[in-house]
């Protein structure tokens, strides 16, 4: 939660997102997080596990 990614293609000409929110489902594991963009804070929610790519995302804002 609230850690700063930057993406490696911009998505929708947005490239540095923070983490605002965590999908569980019923068990409690997580499913999803919700990125926010800092420019415009337009929310986008995609699987937790997509953040590992890092030929998608980087940890912290370059």
């Amino acid at each position: 939660m609230l850690s700063k990614w930057t993406a490696v293609s911009p998505m929708r000409k947005q490239k540095h997102f923070i983490v605002t929110k965590l999908v569980r489902d019923d068990t409690d594991q997580i499913r999803a997080c919700e990125l926010e963009a800092v420019i415009n804070r337009e929310a986008t929610t995609i699987d937790w596990q997509e953040l590992k790519d890092e030929s998608h995302w980087t940890m912290g804002w370059k």
